[in-house]
């Protein structure tokens, strides 16, 4: 019987020294080691997983924070199949062998320690944990600033309207200041014109009257009869035409009227 306890006492150790090579040697590390963050942002933590051995063996992550370090709470998880989930504070993202928590909507009481926790299929019973990384959440950013912001960007919309309304302001006044610099030159050449039309109304004005002046000729007129055509006194009519001759002598003065018509 003695050798067979020596022979079970052998048997134990062997598996307990091969238990860890069955389930795969794994190394779990978390960073940054220590974050600050304003309240109201967020902050990302990553989970590294080192696997040797069974890198295909099914697996998930706790993660944890601890207060105080006295509490220790759990906040999330997330299995090796799983690519992201999210709840209202946090967002969990898988990129094997680095998995990545982000915690939103910051507030004071979130400062602490977080770490993540690997379970895997061979060991149901027991975490392998990660080191500890400190978050330090600071207060909010002043008032003015956050609440300029709003301010700026709910004027943005005002001052673009403002901009429309003097762009429009001004091109109404552009157009104003044609129209007038118009009429003031179209007024200015009526003016220049209106002399002109005075001074060829004067001049026509000015131009002597067209006067006729009559002309007197003086002449003898001398009567006689032609013996070749006359008629006996009884076969002669009652009525009687006689011809005469005027003859304007050369020693008159001769008008230009008086020339005009011995031409003709």
């Amino acid at each position: 019987w003695g050798g067979v306890d020596v022979a079970l006492t052998g048997l134990c150790a062997l598996l307990l020294c091969c238990s860890p090579m069955l389930a795969g040697c794994h190394q779990v590390t978390f960073f940054p080691a220590t974050l600050t963050r304003p309240a109201g942002s967020s902050a990302t933590f990553f989970c590294n997983i080192s696997m040797e051995n069974n890198s295909s063996s099914e697996y998930h992550l706790n993660w944890y924070k601890e207060t105080n370090h006295t509490d220790t709470q759990k906040i999330a998880e997330i299995s090796r199949n799983i690519p992201q989930t999210k709840t209202e504070k946090y967002l969990l993202s898988n990129h094997t062998p680095a998995f990545k928590i982000e915690i939103l909507n910051l507030h004071q009481n979130d400062s602490g320690s977080y770490y993540c926790g690997l379970i895997t299929v061979f060991r149901h019973n027991k975490i392998e944990e990660s080191n500890r990384s400190h978050l330090v959440v600071t207060a909010a950013p002043e008032k003015v600033n956050t609440t300029d912001e709003p301010d700026m960007e709910e004027s943005s919309p005002l001052d673009h309207i403002k901009a429309m309304l003097l762009g429009i302001l001004l091109l109404a006044g552009v157009i104003v200041l044609l129209v007038f610099g118009y009429c003031i030159i179209t007024y200015r050449r009526g003016e220049d014109e209106l002399p002109q039309q005075g001074v060829l109304a004067l001049q026509k004005e000015e131009k002597p009257p067209v006067v006729s002046v009559s002309t007197v000729d003086y002449g003898v007129l001398e009567f006689q009869w032609d013996p070749h055509t006359q008629v006996p006194p009884e076969t002669c009519p009652d009525d009687q035409t006689e011809y005469a001759t005027i003859v304007f002598p050369d020693e008159k003065p001769v008008t230009p009227e008086r020339g005009k018509k011995r031409q003709d």
